[in-house]
């Protein structure tokens, strides 16, 4: 029996969250502390097989001595700090950044955000009916998946996951200044035509429902989209020999998508086209 290597064991740090002592690992950032210590903290652009952004900052956290807020999703945790998650400063903060990106562009398909707007009193509707907003129509120029970036955050986590931290592949990035900034492919051209090789990692990093499964938006647009009717099985993928755990989402009989766990060591949630895609297989029935 081959022995595992247990590592260096990490040294545990001591502070205080809320006025309460907890201990964290040396190397966790102050959303882990928080989880860990069940603190509800939002986040939109944190990536649980990403390195932080900082884009969102939803989860800003005000540390005793610090200028400014700090995101918890990046910023690592100390010996002897003292960390406050729930101010004012911090619930008002969090308050304008849902009023600014609610403002701006659709969250209707972003889980969770409807509850912090009501938790945090956000009234996106404050600006009035000029507040610029990017109205966009869905990008639909393939069978697999649509972009809709009328609800894109610009959270990059779709570009990480394309580029150098997972898949290498760089099809797409961020083009144009400020409120023209968009996710896009090279010379924004259909996504069939660019270097794009569908392995559908953006889809399942993306936050907000910007990047959704062809599947998945028909559904939604039909008005037969039901979470709460769908059941997830996750199974090996049979198609070579690595050994990728696939999530199998069933609605009424049929495979409406199919995503990935982030724990499973041999994917960390990413997959290629055909465990992804290519699925329709197992639902012909002629």
């Amino acid at each position: 029996m081959t022995a595992i290597p247990l590592g260096t064991p990490r040294r545990l740090l001591e502070f205080t969250l809320d006025g309460e002592p907890v201990r964290a690992p040396e190397g966790s950032t102050l959303l882990d502390a928080c989880r860990s210590a069940g603190k509800a903290v939002p986040t939109l652009c944190q990536g649980d097989t990403l390195t932080p952004k900082n884009a969102c900052r939803l989860c800003v956290v005000e540390v005793e001595g610090a200028r400014t807020l700090a995101p918890a999703c990046s910023r690592g945790a100390e010996e002897g700090m003292r960390v406050r998650t729930d101010t004012e400063r911090v619930r008002h903060s969090r308050r304008i950044v849902l009023e600014l990106l609610a403002s701006s562009v659709d969250l209707s398909t972003t889980p969770g955000v409807a509850g912090w707007i009501e938790e945090y009193g956000a009234e996106p509707g404050r600006f009035g009916p000029d507040a610029a907003r990017v109205e966009e129509e869905p990008r639909i120029d393939n069978t697999l998946y649509v972009r809709d970036y009328g609800k894109c955050v610009l959270c990059y986590k779709c570009v990480d996951a394309c580029g150098d931290q997972w898949q290498n592949t760089f099809a797409i990035s961020v083009s144009g200044r400020g409120f023209d900034a968009r996710i896009a492919v090279e010379h924004d051209a259909p996504l069939t035509d660019s270097a794009c090789v569908y392995c559908g990692n953006c889809i399942e990093v993306c936050p907000t429902g910007a990047l959704s499964f062809r599947s998945e938006f028909d559904m939604r647009e039909a008005g037969t989209w039901d979470e709460s009717a769908q059941t997830a099985t996750t199974t090996v993928c049979a198609y070579c020999g690595v050994g990728c755990n696939l999530t199998l989402h069933v609605q009424d009989n049929e495979i409406v998508k199919v995503t990935s766990p982030h724990d499973n060591p041999v994917t960390h949630g990413n997959l290629c086209i055909k465990g992804r895609f290519g699925y329709q297989h197992v639902q012909n029935r002629d």
